[in-house]
């Protein structure tokens, strides 16, 4: 415990499922974290589990797809706790379906929150880390950012874009001490978040404490110490 003391999170699309489970585990290890996604009821439930737990933790509503919202989240969570260590991009919308029958409105649906909204958040979070010194970005990609299936297209095509934002930023961060990461789940049991231990080992799908496990490894890494991309798959699954 409390091996991010100390540290300032911001985490998209915490209200639920994944992000919220990054969101809990940061605050279980010292964090203070800024819980954000566009309903705000939920994120203000995160935030008072994290307080239950002693933990340090304020919700903001944001729309990742809206750039102006965006600014502002960074700019507010700067205001209220000095700088940004850690920024998790995690806010998503699911979408699929064969390409041919994908409407273009479906498709710029998904590429507005996920690989605009992802695109948005970088360019806001690495502009403060770059004035403070240093800080560490974690884009949630998927195995669907490494792999494609039929019915994925859509879906897929957008967090291939965050890879290939996550690798260029990398790239455009080392010499400003700015680590970014990708994390690539796969199937994982988002309504689990709230349930029980048994519930969650009942599961055959990926816990989201697991995938927030893996978050909490990125960011307790040495200075010295990146990891660029985490496959998190499901066993016995077939490629």
């Amino acid at each position: 415990m409390n091996r991010l003391q100390g540290k300032v999170a911001v985490v998209t699309g915490s209200s639920s499922g994944i992000g919220k489970a990054i969101a809990l585990r940061f605050g279980e290890e010292g964090a203070k974290v800024v819980v954000t996604a566009r309903r705000l009821r939920l994120c203000e439930q995160t935030v008072a589990q994290i307080k239950t737990h002693g933990g340090e933790a304020w919700a903001i509503q944001t729309d990742v797809s809206d750039e102006r919202q965006v600014e502002r989240l960074i700019e507010e969570s700067v205001e209220k706790y000095g700088r940004i260590d850690i920024l998790v991009n995690n806010a998503g919308i699911g979408g699929g379906g064969r390409l041919a029958a994908t409407t273009t409105d479906s498709f710029h649906e998904v590429m507005k929150t996920n690989l605009y909204g992802t695109f948005f958040c970088c360019r806001a979070g690495f502009t403060q880390m770059k004035k403070q010194g240093g800080g560490l970005i974690i884009n949630m990609s998927s195995v669907a950012g490494v792999q494609a299936w039929a019915g994925t297209g859509t879906y897929s095509a957008s967090k291939h874009g965050i890879m290939a934002l996550t690798k260029s930023l990398a790239d455009e961060g080392r010499s400003f001490n700015i680590k970014v990461s990708a994390i690539c789940p796969a199937g994982v049991a988002d309504n689990l978040v709230d349930a029980s231990p048994d519930e969650i080992e009942r599961s055959e799908k990926i816990s989201p404490f697991d995938i927030a496990e893996t978050a909490v490894y990125l960011a307790r890494l040495s200075k010295h110490a990146v990891v660029h991309e985490i496959v998190v798959d499901r066993l016995g699954a077939e490629w």
